[in-house]
């Protein structure tokens, strides 16, 4: 399955949010959705659900504008959306049955989300009673119980303790592992990276970088070195301006152009005693911040 976001724009009033952007995610695969607050993501992903239209644009699955009779999505948003005095597996049925799920199959697929979250024994409690991070599986369960084609997760590792993120972990897998087309939105670089293979980041309701995460990180300028030494005191001397200490055993060395990497590190390690140098690669964090900065 593909989706396909096309030339989406979208005002309110004389703010335009999104400048015509387009997005491509496919299934088996997660892709990620970055921005600072106010770049536009949570209108995106509106538009997405069809809780309010674009003023231009479309929304193709495979081609064909999206049928939202068809194609089922499941959501996790920022904020909790439930009821805090309902029991849960009364209003996780009644959201399951939203989705068009007759009601013993939404009790049969809740009770297995239950159980696969480690949430089983809560299953006949008000939601209040549950600690925050219980709160926010709960609302993954909403999300996933009617089996949905596409899943949105929005900064769905907030409030969860390693154990609870673990769990979340393995979730997430499976669920791309089942051919899910799977939306990541968060500000925790690290678990973008660790489970998406393509991003986009928005800045100003604009799409300022979009691709294959790998691509893009090898794409990247690689005009710096990392060099790791015992000898860090004296090279860092040796080449002045050029480098900087990251930390007591390691610098960073600015090249004049990538072409230059190849002698210098001839030099380097011909000259001291290398434990390790390489072309520095940046991290997700490192290219978010280049391109999301600015913005305002």
């Amino acid at each position: 399955m593909k989706l396909e976001l096309k030339n989406i724009q979208k005002s309110f009033g004389e703010k335009e949010v999104l400048k015509g952007i387009s997005i491509t995610a496919v299934s088996g695969r997660a892709f990620g959705l970055l921005g600072r607050n106010g770049a536009g993501k949570t209108t995106t992903i509106r538009i997405l659900m069809n809780v309010f239209g674009a003023e231009s644009g479309d929304i193709f699955i495979d081609g064909s504008r999206i049928d939202y009779a068809k194609v089922g999505i499941g959501y996790l948003p920022e904020e909790r959306g439930l009821y805090p005095k309902k029991k849960i597996i009364d209003q996780l049925t009644y959201f399951a049955q939203l989705h068009g799920m007759k009601r013993p199959d939404a009790v049969k697929s809740i009770d297995y989300w239950l159980d696969r979250l480690e949430m089983a024994e809560y299953r006949n409690k008000r939601l209040d009673t549950l600690s925050k991070g219980n709160q926010q599986k709960i609302q993954l369960v909403t999300a996933l119980a009617h089996n949905p084609d596409i899943v949105i997760l929005d900064e769905p590792f907030s409030g969860l303790d390693p154990v609870n993120a673990m769990i979340l972990k393995d979730v997430v897998k499976e669920e791309i592992a089942n051919g899910k087309i799977v939306l990541f939105s968060s500000h925790q670089m690290n678990y973008i990276e660790e489970f998406c293979d393509s991003i986009a980041i928005l800045n100003s309701g604009t799409i300022v970088l979009q691709g294959d995460i790998h691509e893009i990180k090898h794409n990247y300028v690689r005009d710096k070195l990392v060099v790791r030494s015992d000898q860090a005191d004296a090279i860092a001397q040796s080449l002045g301006s050029c480098c900087f200490r990251t930390n007591d055993r390691e610098l960073m060395v600015r090249l004049k152009t990538a072409e230059d990497k190849r002698k210098v590190m001839q030099q380097l390690t011909e000259a001291y005693d290398i434990d390790e140098i390489g072309v520095f690669e940046p991290s997700l964090n490192d290219i978010f911040v280049e391109y999301a900065k600015d913005q305002y």
